[in-house]
């Protein structure tokens, strides 16, 4: 469905995407994950037609691309920072963005009423989204990337800053466009956001994509050892291996053992051994 090649930007001498090759395949949900100022969202910018690449190629396959309107009208995009008007009724916002994307008359009506439905905002329609929940906000944030019906979305940390009860809905609405068949491209901080929702993950840093694979083969190849903790009288013992078991009978032998627990592996623990475990803003 998306395809970039070698797909280089830079602002000044700042490389913010650097070589960047990928596939999303149609009817998959794909991760992007990445460190801040990794290009994420430069890559979404890129893949949407905002910008352009000085180097490179970013194809909607079988339409061409997305600096071209016809192509770009096959995407929807749900941004991080949210672009909605406050003093217009959720209502207004998707009938204004609806228009924008050619929708009008009994069409524009039904997607209207049907993404509202899909976000479970229809009762609050006709309320100002300045008087919105942090929560419904992001809602309708995605209920205006749908309004067109878009074969590829891309959502951009769809969850940032809402509460649990909105999460949980958001990633209801994701796995149910997936299983209308559509292809989504999700970036997230929230490691165990993309562990839950992703077919694939791609791991960027510093432009490049230092890994790609289903959720499980990355934890297998970069995720480390499990982690085997005890707290014994002596004081609390951390030890990495791959036999778990084989740990706690030893020190059910040579301690007094009090607990024990194992950490597996996680996303969590590929994306810290890939791009490193200390704080960059």
């Amino acid at each position: 469905m998306l395809r970039f090649e070698n797909v280089k930007k830079s602002f000044g001498k700042t490389v913010a995407v650097a070589g960047l090759s990928l596939e999303v395949n149609q009817g998959e949900i794909f991760g992007l994950l990445g460190p801040n100022g990794a290009g994420k969202t430069t890559s979404v910018n890129l893949a949407i037609g905002l910008l352009q690449p000085d180097v490179g190629t970013i194809e909607i396959v079988g339409a061409g691309a997305p600096t071209a309107p016809l192509v770009r009208s096959r995407i929807g995009i749900a941004p991080q920072a949210l672009a909605l008007y406050e003093d217009l009724s959720g209502q207004e916002n998707l009938a204004f963005f609806g228009q924008l994307q050619g929708l009008s008359g009994a069409h524009l009506k039904d997607r209207v009423k049907w993404a509202l439905d899909f976000v479970q905002l229809y009762d609050r329609r006709k309320d100002r989204v300045k008087a919105y929940s942090g929560g419904m906000k992001r809602r309708l944030n995605l209920a205006a990337a749908l309004i067109h019906n878009p074969p590829l979305l891309l959502l951009d940390e769809p969850t940032a800053g809402v509460d649990p009860q909105s999460r949980n809905a958001i990633y209801e609405n994701i796995l149910n466009l997936r299983k209308e068949g559509h292809t989504i491209v999700y970036t997230t901080h929230y490691m165990e956001e993309a562990q839950r929702l992703c077919d694939r993950v791609g791991i960027i840093d510093q432009g490049k994509m230092l890994a790609l694979d289903t959720v499980s083969n990355l934890i297998e190849q970069f995720g480390g050892k499990d982690l085997a903790i005890a707290e014994t009288a002596e004081g609390e013992i951390r030890i990495e291996t791959e036999n778990p078991v084989a740990e706690l009978e030893k020190l059910r032998q040579s301690d007094r053992l009090i607990r024990f627990r194992v950490d597996r592996p996680s996303l969590e623990s590929v994306f810290l051994n890939l791009t490193g475990r200390k704080l960059r803003d």
